[in-house]
């Protein structure tokens, strides 16, 4: 099982669930007929929609928001093979990156570990520790990204990393 979101509130009194994504696969994993873990509780996707940055489902069996209400701030697990998440060459899945040392190729200094990434709809951003980087998935700045090795090698622009 891998994270794939927080269930983060509720939409209406309908039982309908706000889930904040983890997952580069948001739309299949969460699509209609998908089952997600939640608290040791399996739950089966009957309705799935997109509103601006969440990802609000609605459950097989629930129709109230009593039901669902003990949920809130849990994390919503899925089988890793739920989906098929074949990728073209150079791209890469958020657990792949996630974990993966940064180092400034201009310095040589190791930035820190990607603690999470935000998509943004143009280009991941890269969170290194508790926010104290944030590196666009860009070419410019990302130079190499080394999955096996869990390294990332940046050039970064200027202003980057001013804290």
């Amino acid at each position: 099982m891998i994270d794939i979101g927080t269930l983060v509130n509720f939409h209406g009194v309908r039982g309908e669930v706000k889930v904040l994504s983890s997952s580069d696969f948001a739309f299949e994993r969460f699509s209609k007929g998908q089952t997600v873990t939640i608290k040791n509780e399996t739950y089966t996707i009957t309705n799935y929609r997109k509103h601006k940055n969440f990802h609000l489902l609605t459950f097989e069996g629930i129709s109230n928001i009593n039901e669902v209400e003990h949920l809130k701030g849990e994390t919503v697990y899925q089988a890793f093979d739920a989906v098929d998440m074949e990728l073209p060459e150079g791209q890469y899945h958020f657990n792949d990156i996630i974990g993966c040392e940064v180092v400034n190729l201009n310095t040589n200094e190791v930035l820190g570990t990607i603690s999470t990434i935000l998509p943004t709809g143009s280009k991941d951003v890269f969170v290194i520790g508790d926010y104290k980087y944030m590196i666009p998935n860009a070419e410019d700045i990302v130079k190499s990204i080394d999955v096996e090795n869990k390294t990332i090698e940046i050039e970064p622009i200027e202003g980057l990393l001013d804290l």
